[in-house]
């Protein structure tokens, strides 16, 4: 069983290299002929590399296409690099990019109604977070002020009744 698995497995991964004649595999071939073409134009090289860093890497988050090494962010870059060797310009490029993926591929995206609470929820969490510590911190110190204070009367006979009390004889 493990060496039928075996063999499948490297069938698999033979079969999806580039330049085979299987259609995953011309697909991956493709691409390398697009990467090195878009490679060879410094021009468009450059225009990848800025939309890139523009372009959020949607599985990492909180990094840009350009630094992300994941397969979305690979794909991402791929599709750029189709829509520039098509003769489309950068702000075609992103609007296609948000309309099929929404604001949040923008790496810095546009302050409005959706979006305000990616700019202003850490803002928000800070101050929350400073009025919680506040209240906190009033009530610790109205606590100690209270306990620092000297025994009434009644209290301090009290306690010198007690300390009678359990004085050894």
């Amino acid at each position: 069983m493990k060496r039928l698995l075996t063999l499948v497995f490297a069938l698999f991964i033979a079969s999806t290299a580039p330049g085979t004649k299987y259609p995953w595999g011309a697909a991956f071939a493709m691409d390398s002929a697009t990467e090195a073409a878009l490679a060879a134009d410094p021009v468009a090289e450059k225009r990848l590399q800025k939309l890139s860093e523009e372009l959020r890497c949607l599985v990492c988050q909180n990094q840009t296409i350009a630094d992300s090494n994941a397969e979305l962010a690979q794909d991402l870059r791929r599709e750029v690099r189709t829509m520039i060797k098509d003769g489309k310009t950068d702000k075609e490029i992103v609007d296609f990019m948000v309309t099929r993926y929404g604001d949040f591929v923008l790496y810095r995206p546009p302050v409005k109604g959706i979006t305000l609470l990616l700019w202003g929820g850490p803002v928000a969490l800070m101050l929350l977070g400073l009025f919680i510590l506040q209240r906190y911190l009033r009530r610790r110190t109205t606590r100690i002020n209270a306990e620092d204070q000297p025994l009434s009367a009644d209290e301090a006979s009290r306690a010198d009744a007690l300390l009678k009390e359990n004085t050894p004889k």
